[in-house]
């Protein structure tokens, strides 16, 4: 019996979500308040670049609305101390653009997956900074739904489970996106050790 879609996507994406993974060192960019404050920075570039490319090639806002963690960001980065001036002016990636619903699938696969393992995170900065809901938004994310919001993202996947050409694009997208969010984030690293 062959695998469902999700399977065969996380077992294609592993290896460059492993590579995020290992790269990223949250644990050791989050122990200090300026560290996470930059780490956030980082990710408001990156989902201020993904968000509307996904959004225009998804065109679906009713499934993609509740997903959107710019805002979250936005109100973190507030919280720590930065104004809407420097919010607006953080570094992101070049724009992009995804062909269409399978690629923005792909590339929404990535960030809707961080909410899962961000629960994680979440704990672990607001239990170092004494955080509670200020500060934490973005790894908050669905907070208690965040299982019921990863399992409809999942049946999502299903509109592309008899489509090969869908598929090769779903993985594709996700493939690459892991590996820009690495390479965007990995940045931000590099420069500081530098």
């Amino acid at each position: 019996m062959r695998d469902g879609l999700h399977a065969r996507l996380r077992a294609a994406t592993a290896p460059e979500h492993a590579g995020l993974e290992r790269d990223l060192d949250w644990r050791a960019r989050v122990a200090t308040l300026p560290g996470y404050r930059d780490l956030l920075a980082r990710l408001h570039g990156f989902h201020a670049a993904y968000e509307p490319a996904i959004g225009l090639a998804l065109a679906d806002e009713a499934f993609l609305g509740g997903r959107r963690r710019l805002a979250r960001l936005d109100a973190d980065l507030r919280h720590l101390g930065l104004a809407e001036p420097a919010i607006a002016a953080l570094p992101r990636p070049e724009p992009i653009r995804l062909a269409g619903p399978a690629a923005a699938t792909g590339a929404l696969y990535v960030l809707e997956g961080s909410t899962l393992g961000g629960q994680v995170i979440g704990r672990h900065i607001g239990s170092v900074h004494g955080l509670t809901e200020e500060g934490l938004a973005y790894y908050r994310a669905h907070g208690p739904a965040t299982g019921t919001m990863w399992a409809s993202f999942r049946a999502r996947l299903t509109l592309f489970e008899d489509d090969a050409a869908g598929e090769a694009a779903l993985i594709e997208a996700a493939i690459a996106t892991f590996a820009a969010m690495r390479a965007w984030l990995g940045a931000q690293a590099a420069s500081r050790a530098a």
